[in-house]
């Protein structure tokens, strides 16, 4: 079956296929997206300070923006095998748009949590752009397109902090709010204009999509194993995106905002490994990838335990982290938009719900360690969640050996 079945425009022509710079600004736009519930990780301290409220409850932001985009995936995603694809991707870009802005111009607690959940639930604009790269692009390197506007996705979620902390330095904290909205308004506009149209001839009504989710669930066992592998992951690096601030601007590092946002600088790592797990798994090498992240998810976290009060030794391990979150979530996008082709928005949806649930439990976990037990405690959780990720990875295993013996 096609990759673009379930489209109006039919398989494109070679001719019509996105090209490489409208899969960039593609790419851009989903990491502006998804960029936008990171932007509070370095910044809590100055949060907490400037809104009156403990860092403990500044650190609830970072949950609630993941649970938002977790129930987004879930009830909004799934409109894009309903609706126009595009008039879709853009309407959310523009409500989300209006939650960057309450957010910049919070003057108390309760605003911030407003925009915060606007910002999060209605985000979700980019994995309505992700399946649609997968479906307008040449079926023989769609790994690649898929590689190129989720290294723009990773690049937002592992940037974030960078952007966030450099502009807190400018004019506080609620600057890379403002900033941001204005640029999500212009991408969303542009995005209007260059975008074809894209719809399902063929849709369901809501209620019968969202019970389809459920089916999708229990027709794949490899969505399940792949959802679930990608949610501990993500789930295992959110312990250390919601503590790590609290750690490096507290005694023995002692960082600014700006710094802790230079830090992640080193996601530009992840961002590369994105693209070259996208080409990896248009080879088939997806398994070789997912084994060679886990790895490097739980040397990453031995060294961030051994590294305690040593920057440059804190420096190594988080690149590996880094690496790690966007090799195992591409390789898990290579295997789950195989399994039905002509319903990769649901099963985008699927699996990115379960993959922030893990993401949002993650950043929930890893703070009541860092209250409970201090780094130490942090990192066991880190690495229990990596530990549990390598047994859905041999489980995964399994399924793929029975699946090439029923062929």
């Amino acid at each position: 079956m096609s990759d673009n079945q379930g489209l109006n425009i039919g398989v494109p022509k070679s001719s019509s296929y996105l090209t490489t710079s409208t899969l960039l600004l593609m790419a851009i736009a989903t990491g502006l997206c998804a960029g936008a519930n990171y932007f509070n990780q370095p910044l809590l301290n100055s949060i907490a300070l400037s809104l009156g409220v403990s860092e403990g409850l500044a650190a609830t932001t970072v949950t609630l923006s993941q649970v938002a985009y977790a129930v987004g995936l879930l009830f909004l995603v799934p409109l894009g095998d309903k609706l126009e694809q595009r008039g879709l991707a853009v309407g959310l870009m523009l409500i989300a748009a209006a939650g960057l802005l309450i957010s910049g111009y919070a003057h108390n607690f309760s605003m911030l949590l407003l925009g915060t959940l606007i910002t999060g639930l209605f985000s979700v604009a980019a994995q309505t752009l992700v399946p649609m790269a997968a479906n307008l692009s040449d079926p023989q390197r769609s790994g690649r397109a898929v590689g190129l506007v989720m290294s723009g996705l990773l690049a937002g979620i592992l940037l974030a902090r960078t952007a966030a902390g450099l502009l807190s330095e400018v004019d506080g904290w609620t600057t890379v709010y403002r900033v941001t909205a204005v640029l999500m308004l212009v991408l969303a506009a542009t995005l209007w204009l260059i975008l074809p149209k894209a719809r399902n001839p063929h849709p369901k009504s809501y209620a019968a999509t969202l019970k389809s989710l459920l089916a999708l669930a229990i027709t794949y066992p490899r969505l399940r194993s792949r959802a679930i592998l990608g949610g501990l992951v993500f789930g295992s690096v959110s312990v250390l995106f919601s503590t790590m601030a609290l750690l490096l601007s507290g005694p023995g590092y002692h960082l600014s905002d700006s710094q802790i946002g230079l830090v992640g600088l080193l996601g530009i790592g992840g961002v590369i490994t994105a693209n070259l797990a996208g080409r990896l798994a248009d080879r088939g090498r997806g398994q070789v990838v997912s084994t060679f992240a886990l790895v490097l998810l739980l040397l990453g976290w031995l060294g961030l335990y051994l590294g305690l009060g040593n920057l440059w030794l804190f420096l190594l391990p988080l690149l590996l982290l880094d690496i790690a979150l966007p090799a195992i979530h591409i390789s898990n996008q290579s295997v789950i938009y195989r399994l039905a082709p002509e319903a990769k928005a649901r099963v985008n949806a699927v699996y990115m719900t379960v993959y922030f649930i893990g993401a949002a439990s993650g950043s929930a976990l890893g703070a009541a360690a860092w209250s409970h037990g201090g780094w130490g405690a942090t990192c066991a959780t880190g690495m229990v969640l990596g530990a549990l990720a390598w047994l859905v990875l041999i489980y995964d295993q399994r399924l793929l050996k029975r699946e090439v013996k029923e062929r």
